[in-house]
């Protein structure tokens, strides 16, 4: 359950209040039942819907029985409110069995979001949803006639606790990712979105997923990009896009003026992500703009190849220059290598990332003037102490075989450079853009490298 509060000030905003009981729940989204994390007894979970300048207050209640929890507000800065970010071990500890947890932020920053769990792989089971902040101040407000929000998703038949046993075990030493059951569409499969002829819809999309990337193409419509991970942009048409893992986008799809036809909406996960393609996986999700609910639900067309549009390109519609006087680099080597237990794991500088007992956040308010010691935050932490204002450069090399998306809570990277597949590591002899694009969450391609600004005005 949900109120609103409306609050008198300067400026008229709202106190928005959901009260979520986090239980197992049981679903078929794809036709297998099995058990799933629901919101007050339901799955799929309520989207979260506020405004530009509202009060959000999250009121999470663990009914689990067996698992904690915590939630995070995927691409929120959260600046002054970091304590509300939800990653465990990093602003907060687990909400134990039974116990509850007040989450309490301003928003900010208008765009296309999710929630999910941010405590030991969990999310992948259903506690994931849509989190839309809504801006009476938008480029694009007087543009289109509606909005809709659709979400794409992997999905798996097991859970999450023994999947993660056994993709971090001996048994596995080649790291194989486990391939999803299916893909998902709104949490649902076959799904149908009825539209009037001759209007434009702004469509939110995002990728919720575990593990797959997917393509995604609205068969003989264009969409028009307006806005990715909360940052508005220039428009730009496009036929098909690529959303890895926790990527968002706006996009205007104005309909056409023939009802005689419905059209085919596909999500295709990204089978190169798979080491082995199960004979019996569908990589597919289809949907439909439904013009006429008396027409038939056409195939999806065959299509030859992925040809998806280049995020790399977009131009933000603020057109933010690049920042310029880089205080501090950082360079990151990513690999993916084996310790002695056997398992595989993923290494930034061949350190591997062990969650502290101490959230990170608590050690930094109460270690004093040792806060600036890296070392007070546990070894295995890869910990970097950024002084306020700094301008960032973040040079993150791939050394792995695989694509890997990267996000960074708290801020919003300028993208400088991406390199094609194949490119090794970075070697400073790129031209960078007069105005990059920026978005929260980036592919690195395989063993390539990207190189990331950001400035750290975020304490």
């Amino acid at each position: 359950m949900w109120t609103i509060l409306l609050l008198v000030s300067s400026a008229v905003a709202a106190t928005v209040t959901y009260d979520f009981n986090i239980t197992w729940v049981t679903a078929q989204p794809d036709g297998f039942s099995r058990p799933t994390i629901g919101i007050n007894g339901q799955w799929p979970i309520p989207h979260i819907t506020a405004t530009v300048g509202d009060r959000v207050i999250v009121n999470v209640n663990n009914q689990l029985g067996n698992q904690t929890t915590a939630l995070h507000f995927h691409g929120l800065y959260m600046n002054g409110t970091a304590h509300m970010d939800g990653p465990v071990g990093v602003s907060q500890c687990s909400i134990p069995v039974g116990g509850s947890f007040v989450y309490d932020f301003h928003i900010k920053q208008p765009g296309t979001y999710w929630y999910h769990s941010h405590d030991s792989g969990q999310y992948p089971d259903g506690l994931r949803g849509a989190l839309i902040i809504n801006d009476p101040d938008s480029p694009y407000k007087d543009q289109y006639d509606e909005e809709l929000v659709l979400t794409l998703s992997d999905w798996y038949h097991d859970q999450m606790p023994g999947l993660i046993r056994r993709f971090m075990s001996y048994a596995n030493p080649t790291g194989a990712e486990p391939v999803p059951d299916s893909a998902l569409m709104n949490d649902t499969q076959n799904l149908n979105i009825n539209v009037e002829p001759g209007k434009t819809y702004m469509f939110r999309i995002v990728n919720m997923a575990a593990f797959a990337a997917q393509y995604l193409w609205f068969e003989d419509h264009t969409m028009r990009i307006v806005e990715v991970d909360g940052v508005y942009t220039e428009p730009a048409e496009a036929k098909m896009i690529y959303l890895t893992p926790a990527q968002r986008y706006s996009v205007l799809i104005t309909t056409r003026n023939n009802t005689s036809t419905n059209f085919a909406i596909v999500g295709s996960m990204d089978q190169d992500l798979f080491d082995a393609v199960p004979d019996t996986l569908n990589p597919n999700v289809t949907g439909w703009l439904v013009y006429d609910k008396a027409a038939p639900l056409p195939t999806p067309i065959l299509i030859d190849a992925f040809d998806p549009f280049d995020d790399f390109t977009l131009i933000p519609h603020d057109r933010l220059p690049l920042l310029q006087d880089v205080s501090r680099t950082i360079q990151l080597d990513m690999k993916m290598d084996n310790l002695g237990d056997g398992a595989n794991y993923a290494f930034f500088n061949d350190v591997t990332y062990t969650r502290p007992k101490v959230p990170t956040l608590y050690s930094a308010l109460t270690t004093g003037e040792m806060a600036t010691d890296v070392g007070v935050y546990g070894s295995s932490t890869n910990s970097f102490v950024l002084g306020h204002g700094e301008v960032v450069e973040i040079v993150l090399n791939s050394l792995d075989p695989g694509k890997h998306p990267f996000h960074l809570h708290g801020h919003e990277f300028q993208a400088v450079v991406r390199s094609a597949e194949e490119a090794g590591v970075y070697v400073n002899n790129e031209t960078m853009p007069e105005i990059p694009m920026r978005r929260d969450t980036f592919m690195v391609r395989p063993n390539g490298n990207i190189v990331l600004r950001f400035r750290a005005d975020n304490p």
